[in-house]
């Protein structure tokens, strides 16, 4: 059941909360102000019987949330809501526990969530943290890439708190990216009331950003692996733009493919191939190692600022750790110590430590983008791990294109007629895949291109948003602790989060000029 914005008055009440609107007749108007939702999920709810008291302003109704359902990553699992009395009351008995709410058909276990949480974190980006490393200099990148990655734990880990204390204040048995940031506003000081739904905008607007931009990374590198191999066979080369637009060619089709069932397939090869491909790739980087004292210990700070984009970019994984928890068996078990949340992040944080480490290690300021781009190019092993990780990425882009044309369709699907939403769903489709073929022809440079992602969309959603969200969850109920140490603490990741946008863009942009012009960001001219 929805109702749209502009269709006409909501339905009226039923009996039940005809009868809690005339006994809280004498509730305040101050109080009457503030719209927050909640859901009606039970049919207690649903039959106004449980706890009439957990009601008590009129009605607020939304329009349709423009998001995915939880299993696909992003987005709302919110239906009606109501409004109901800020400040936390949990009704009577104070016990909802809104786990024992959640209605999962295939919920996962604790391991399959850690292994959920590995194969969304180890992707592409582990195969650039070489650069990474390379822009931060051998032992400074050692330390600041467990500072970052530590930084980025502890920011999912308040999103996935505030989540738990929204859905129990609220009586909602689970919650997306997007509903805890709207909640958070709604629960938060008056002045955010009104900002609710551009922080829902805000948030899907930055993961669509952020996965197209991925389907661009993409793109470059699979292009620049098979440019790579090609070219060793052939006279004349081809250019790293043309091999863009023809892997997007069958891109265009594959994509066209709406149901996730016929993608599974697609999905198991790449894993395995990207499996093997990185074991192989683990084998060159640990052959003939230098000594450490050959590399650079700390590069200039001007470079840094990639540094902080490309390990943003490759840690990240924000955008699918509500979907994880919201489909757990034990939901609790996701953030605490120990954790899956910690156990899974820590292990992800060590590798991508060893392959930064160990990647600039081996090939020092020679280091390309992906690692993979400095196998040798005469071995045969080489080109074929060049050509698995290809094909393993080039596999991805159709499951990484899904959860964005998921939350633009459902924003607009309903403004148009029946009749024509097939055509329309297909033609967003392919100007989505062209819309990221041409942009990577434009700017076909892996390195910038992945720390612009990084530094643009994931230190928003990454650090600036989830310590937005703690403070207004905390607002009044538990507050900010003594001295204020929350507010303290959120204040230094949101400046860290804004100076990382900043800094991370400006440098960005800058490489890509720079390799326009055949150098790089910190050369001397």
């Amino acid at each position: 059941m929805s109702l749209k914005r502009g269709e006409g008055p909501p339905p009226a009440a039923s009996s039940g909360a005809a009868m809690m609107t005339t006994s809280l007749s004498g509730v305040s108007l101050n109080q009457q102000k503030i719209p927050t939702v909640v859901t009606v999920y039970d049919s207690e709810q649903k039959n106004g019987n449980r706890n009439s008291a957990s009601i008590s302003q009129p009605k607020f109704i939304r329009s349709d949330m423009a998001d995915v359902p939880v299993q696909q990553a992003a987005g709302s699992t919110l239906p009606l809501v109501l409004t109901r009395k800020k400040g936390g009351d949990d009704g009577e008995d104070g016990t909802y526990n809104p786990f024992e709410h959640r209605k999962v058909e295939h919920p996962t276990s604790d391991l399959e969530t850690f292994v959920h949480l590995l194969k969304g974190s180890l992707g592409s980006g582990i195969l650039a943290m070489p650069m990474a490393f390379a822009n931060a200099g051998l032992w400074f990148g050692l330390v600041a890439t467990f500072l970052v990655g530590t930084l980025c734990t502890y920011c999912v880990h308040i999103l996935v708190k505030c989540a738990h204390i929204l859905c129990r204040r609220r009586k909602i048995p689970m919650m997306g990216f997007a509903d805890v940031a709207e909640q958070a506003f709604l629960d938060g000081p008056p002045a955010l009331n009104r900002w609710s739904r551009f922080i829902r905008f805000m948030v899907n607007t930055f993961l669509v950003i952020d996965l197209l931009g991925c389907c661009c990374i993409y793109l470059v590198f699979v292009a620049t692996n098979v440019q790579q191999v090609v070219n060793v066979y052939t006279v004349n080369e081809i250019s790293v733009r043309m091999w863009i637009m023809i892997v997007s060619a069958p891109l265009v089709f594959m994509c066209l493919v709406r149901n996730l069932k016929f993608l599974t397939p697609f999905s198991m090869v790449a894993n395995i191939l990207m499996f093997v491909g990185i074991v192989i790739t683990f084998v060159y980087m640990f052959t003939d190692l230098p000594a450490p004292s050959e590399r650079v210990g700390v590069v200039s700070p001007v470079q840094w600022p990639l540094f902080f984009g490309t390990v943003i970019f490759a840690l990240e994984g924000i955008g699918v750790v509500m979907s994880l928890e919201n489909d757990m068996k034990n939901p609790s078990h996701f953030i605490g110590c120990p954790s899956v949340l910690n156990l899974g992040m820590g292990l992800v944080i060590g590798l991508y430590t060893l392959v930064g480490f160990f990647g600039y290690l081996k090939y020092g300021p020679d280091t390309q983008a992906s690692i993979t781009l400095n196998l040798p190019l005469e071995d045969k092993l080489a080109q074929s791990v060049k050509l698995m990780i290809a094909i393993a990425i080039f596999f991805t882009f159709t499951l990484q294109f899904y959860v964005p044309v998921s939350i633009l369709w459902k924003g607009i699907e309903s403004k148009i007629s029946a009749a024509r939403q097939n055509m329309s769903e297909y033609a967003l489709r392919v100007s989505l895949v062209l819309l990221c073929c041409g942009i990577a022809v434009a700017l076909p440079n892996l390195g910038p291109f992945i720390s612009l992602i990084g530094a643009v969309c994931l230190s928003t959603l990454g650090m600036i948003v989830p310590s937005v969200i703690e403070l207004a969850v905390y607002y009044e109920e538990p507050g900010y602790g003594r001295f204020k140490w929350r507010l303290w603490k959120n204040s230094g990741l949101i400046i860290f989060g804004i100076v990382g946008f900043f800094t991370g863009t400006y440098v960005s942009i800058r490489e890509f000029q720079e390799e326009f012009a055949g150098g790089h960001v910190g050369d001397s001219h």
